[in-house]
């Protein structure tokens, strides 16, 4: 069976309007992983690789490196922070509807060692009208649980990807 197709409406779920003609959710989901990554300098600065995303999910990941130690030797808090703060962007912004956190909480529940690869799985538990809440769980390479944040997203009315000629808003003579 043909994955759905997104005609400028909503995405399977019946919500997050878009602008992308023509293209199922993984598709769209893949172009705004595009369109922010290209952007997104404090993933590039860490290393941080974009494993992969779907609609509401994403899995991005990192090698704790020297330089990212605090003053115990192990994984510094802000660096796994940032990674599972990465992966809830990336999972939260999967509908061409340009969302911010609103509100992040994170549990550390082991240390991260130089040299560990660290995998943060984001995934949607809920989306209603412009509020969005993930959770996102980050592990080592031995699927050690490392980290469990949860974020809290809210939409703008910005979009990720440009607005295509069918979607002209009459009252500004051009689009929306």
């Amino acid at each position: 069976m043909a994955a759905a197709r997104i005609r400028g409406v909503a995405d399977r779920r019946g919500h997050g309007v878009t602008n992308a003609p023509d293209m199922t959710p993984q598709q769209l989901a893949d172009a705004c992983a595009r369109a922010m990554w290209d952007g997104d300098r404090a993933v590039h600065r860490l290393g941080i690789t974009r494993e992969r995303v779907a609609p509401g999910t994403a899995v991005l990941s990192l090698e704790v490196s020297p330089d990212m130690a605090n003053g115990h030797g192990i994984a510094h808090g802000g660096v796994i922070f940032t990674l599972a703060d990465s992966a809830f962007a990336y999972a939260c912004n999967t509908y061409n509807q340009a969302t911010l956190a609103q509100h992040c909480a994170i549990t550390y529940l082991a240390p991260a060692r130089i040299g560990d690869r660290l995998t943060a799985h984001a995934r949607e538990v809920t989306r209603t009208g412009r509020s969005g809440l993930y959770d996102v769980t980050v592990a080592d390479q031995d699927g050690r649980t490392i980290a469990e944040f949860r974020g809290n997203a809210r939409t703008i009315k910005d979009r990720l990807l440009p607005d295509d000629s069918a979607h002209k808003n009459p009252d500004k003579g051009g689009s929306e």
